[in-house]
């Protein structure tokens, strides 16, 4: 039922086209959506500043630091800064926009149409399903970190409070996966306002120490970089996962681009975010430069004695807020990798009459819930996540360079020599993060590693499965204009009402008409073959193909960009006009259920068949995740070998 692409064969159609906002990525710049894109963007990136400088720092402490550690490690933060996300993200990534949409998942379409070679497509889709199940292993860890790293500042404030710590994390984010069933559109209104707060506040903290240590500014020639890398080597290389630290969130700049546009996002980043950033850190530097005994908690040290107890309540809201950024794209991801044909289909409950993106996947939040809490019982301290940290991030930047590359040669026409300057730069710097945070893989980077591998597991096998399902399919079935054109001579019965044979191969005739042909003897006054497809694109611009094979006899292909939700009843009402006329009571909706079997020659492994029947049991009913009344559903069992 739910397939991606055209339909082979499809002839001359009458179209049902919708409307949609295509140049979402080109928004005006308004204080609203300034202010919006604090909140929801700029979260994860922005509360990195509570653990990116003592995790750094730390690692080379045990001797005591110098000045030119310190200032070798800001240099390397600042230009990790710029680099990647200013140079990298802000000028070149935010550019390859899928109609307006970005993220890992919308830049693999964008990247497969783009392609003439099915190599390179395949290629692009194998690459695309690495980058989303590296995010899912970066979604489980970012609230634990964020939320640890604010709490923790109970410490600072009072050390007879460090035993808190612990209780007050997990009753922060069991409040915050609990409140998701609800919706977060009330909430998302104060979003950007604390951030807003929040990026005033640490950056002032920066400045005020700067002014009494401005000799730590000297950190800004990449010359100190240089100098930490002759100095300590290998050791240096090792920074280098630490420092990947203060890039963390680079990605939801592309991931939220459909939410914002490029300018707002552009102009947060350069004229607020980047500012009070760089401001932060270097009085970090600047604190440790005067005081080394700060580097227990130079964040919350920056602070006067009296303001710490309030910053200690304005960074977990801070956290709360990259936390919930990081939920809500775990949900849209996870919903696009179900449109995409990545994953079975899931429960899909929408929170907002009016935001098409506002959705609540229970089965993912209850997953991230688990996943988290098990992280923050296991670690204790975000220090010890730290080490957890930065794997999957870096695996992502890879992958969206890597289809980035693609898009700039195929759809924008760069020379290859100039696609393999620039990407390939930005390749060697990402590939250069991620080696040194393959290095923390025994410390706490097998974490991210576990999860992404079972997801790409998983993913791997539900494509493979459903691919030799729809090749049996093809093999066993008839074709859809043959058996249209014999049934005159076959003097079937004809009886009142409206039938809706949903199929997912269009040219076929589906196994639930046979079986209702076989076991009944009779077919509907009106006939409609129906298909869903699944375009590369955020929202399809024509929503619906109708063609008349017979007299009452319809077949209809339905189109849904990667971010829309099916509903089947709603848009088959919509065909009146085209010939197409549906009366909801006479209307029955005839749907397969297989069960899938090992065949003589299986096709897969074992185990992999396994897994993928586990999946197609487990996976929502077509008749809730289509949206289809359940009173008006006949179901055909149907037993597949592959």
């Amino acid at each position: 039922m739910l397939r991606r692409g055209k339909p082979p064969g499809a002839t001359a159609v009458n179209d049902h086209t919708i409307k949609h906002n295509p140049g979402g990525a080109d928004r005006p710049l308004t204080p609203a959506l300034f202010i919006g894109v604090l909140g929801v963007v700029y979260g994860d990136i922005g509360t990195s500043p509570l653990y990116a400088m003592r995790a750094s720092a730390q690692h080379f402490a045990e001797d005591g630091l110098e000045r030119w550690e310190i200032l070798g490690l800001l240099s390397l933060i600042f230009w990790s800064l710029n680099l990647v996300v200013t140079l990298k993200y802000v000028t070149f990534v935010l550019r390859a926009d899928n109609r307006g949409e970005g993220g890992i998942l919308s830049l693999m379409a964008l990247a497969q149409r783009s392609v003439s070679s099915p190599r390179l497509a395949a290629a692009a889709g194998v690459i695309g399903m690495v980058g989303a199940c590296l995010f899912f292993g970066d979604g489980v860890i970012t609230p634990a970190i964020s939320v640890l790293s604010a709490v923790e500042g109970l410490k600072v404030v009072h050390p007879a409070l460090e035993g808190i710590v612990v209780p007050i994390a997990v009753a922060v984010l069991l409040a915050l996966f609990l409140v998701q069933r609800g919706g977060t559109e009330a909430v998302g209104r104060v979003f950007g306002p604390v951030c807003l707060l929040w990026f005033l506040v640490i950056g002032l903290l920066g400045l005020l120490e700067i002014a009494q240590q401005p000799s730590v500014l000297a950190a800004l020639s990449p010359h100190y970089a240089v100098r930490f890398f002759l100095e300590y080597g290998f050791l240096a290389f090792v920074a280098f996962g630490l420092v990947v630290l203060a890039v963390t969130g680079a990605e939801a700049l592309y991931a939220d681009m459909g939410h914002f546009g490029r300018k707002p996002m552009r102009a947060a980043w350069l004229f607020l975010v980047l500012p009070a950033l760089c401001l932060n850190y270097f009085g970090q530097g600047a604190l440790l430069l005067s005081d080394p005994e700060t580097i227990a908690n130079p964040f919350y040290l920056l602070a006067p004695e009296w303001f710490r107890l309030p910053l200690v309540f304005l960074a977990t809201a801070a956290t709360i807020i990259a936390s919930q950024a990081m939920i809500s794209g775990a949900f849209s991801i996870a919903r696009q990798c179900v449109q995409l044909g990545l994953l079975p289909r899931l429960t899909v409950r929408h929170t907002s009459e009016t935001a098409e993106g506002q959705i609540y996947l229970p089965q993912v939040n209850f997953a991230l819930l688990v996943g988290v809490l098990v992280l923050v019982l296991s670690f204790r301290d975000s220090d010890s996540l730290a080490a957890a940290y930065g794997f999957a991030v870096t695996g992502t930047f890879i992958c969206t360079t890597l289809l980035a590359a693609l898009v700039y040669a195929s759809r924008f026409r760069w020379p290859v020599a100039l696609v393999v300057s620039v990407f390939g730069a930005f390749l060697l710097l990402d590939a250069t993060f991620f080696a040194a945070n393959v290095l923390k893989i025994p410390d706490g980077g097998y974490v991210p590693l576990l999860i992404g591998t079972v997801l790409f597991l998983l993913m791997s096998t539900w494509r493979t499965g459903r691919e030799l399902l729809f090749a049996r399919f093809r093999q066993d079935s008839l074709p859809l204009r043959s058996f249209v054109a014999r049934l005159p001579a076959s003097r079937t019965l004809r009886v009142p009402g409206t039938a809706v044979f949903m199929t997912s191969q269009a040219d076929y005739v589906p196994s639930a008409l046979l079986h209702n042909l076989k076991h009944n003897k009779v077919l509907h006054e009106r006939v409609l073959f129906v298909t869903v497809q699944t375009e590369g694109v955020p929202q399809a611009s024509q929503r619906a193909e109708v063609e008349e094979l017979a007299p009452g006899i319809h077949r209809i292909a339905l189109h849904y960009g990667f971010l829309e939700s099916p509903n089947i009843p709603r848009d088959l009402a919509a065909l009146a006009d085209k010939g197409v006329a549906l009366e909801p009571m006479q209307t029955s909706y005839f749907l397969g259920r297989e069960t899938v079997v090992a065949g003589s020659v299986p096709k897969m492994s074992r185990w992999r068949q396994w897994l993928f029947g586990l999946m197609s049991r487990n996976a929502v009913p077509a008749t809730e995740f289509f949206r289809i009344p359940a009173d008006r559903v006949v179901e055909l069992g149907a037993r597949v070998a592959i």
